[in-house]
């Protein structure tokens, strides 16, 4: 017969490791999620005031060229032409930001470097793949 022994087998030990493994990702998930709860809710509250000042930073620009608009009547320019010149300005102000835009939309390309890269990964990480193409990890100080 022989004798039982105190020592854990290799199916335990990798049974444990796993056990082990999932509890740290879970919760490690846990603080994550803790972490963004409250990050969250500075955030929010954050954009709220974002949105109220731009709210009333809109309410001062239609304001201001009501104000403008009037100023211009009081040189002698009827206010029909007052507001329209206003008006128009602010059509060409959005103009020429549409046609600025749409020159920096054209420059705006692929990450080609970065998806030949990721192209390369699932290559690299198979078992006999190209000795060329193995991912190398760095140490972490």
């Amino acid at each position: 017969m022989t004798k039982p022994t105190d020592d854990p087998t290799i199916g335990r030990l990798v049974a444990d490791v796993t056990r082990d493994l999932s509890s740290i990702v879970q919760h490690e998930i846990a603080l994550a999620k803790s972490e963004l709860r409250v990050s969250v809710k500075a955030g929010g509250l954050g954009i709220a005031l974002v949105a109220v000042a731009a709210f009333l930073l809109l309410l001062v620009l239609i304001l201001g060229s009501v104000t403008i608009a009037y100023f211009l009547t009081m040189t002698g320019l009827h206010p029909a032409w007052a507001f329209l010149i206003v008006t128009g300005f602010y059509l060409l102000l959005a103009v020429v930001l549409v046609l600025i835009a749409w020159s920096r939309f054209k420059k705006v390309r692929a990450p080609e470097k970065s998806i030949g890269t990721a192209r390369q990964i699932p290559s690299a990480l198979k078992p006999g793949g190209p000795a060329g193409t193995r991912v190398k990890t760095v140490a972490r100080s």
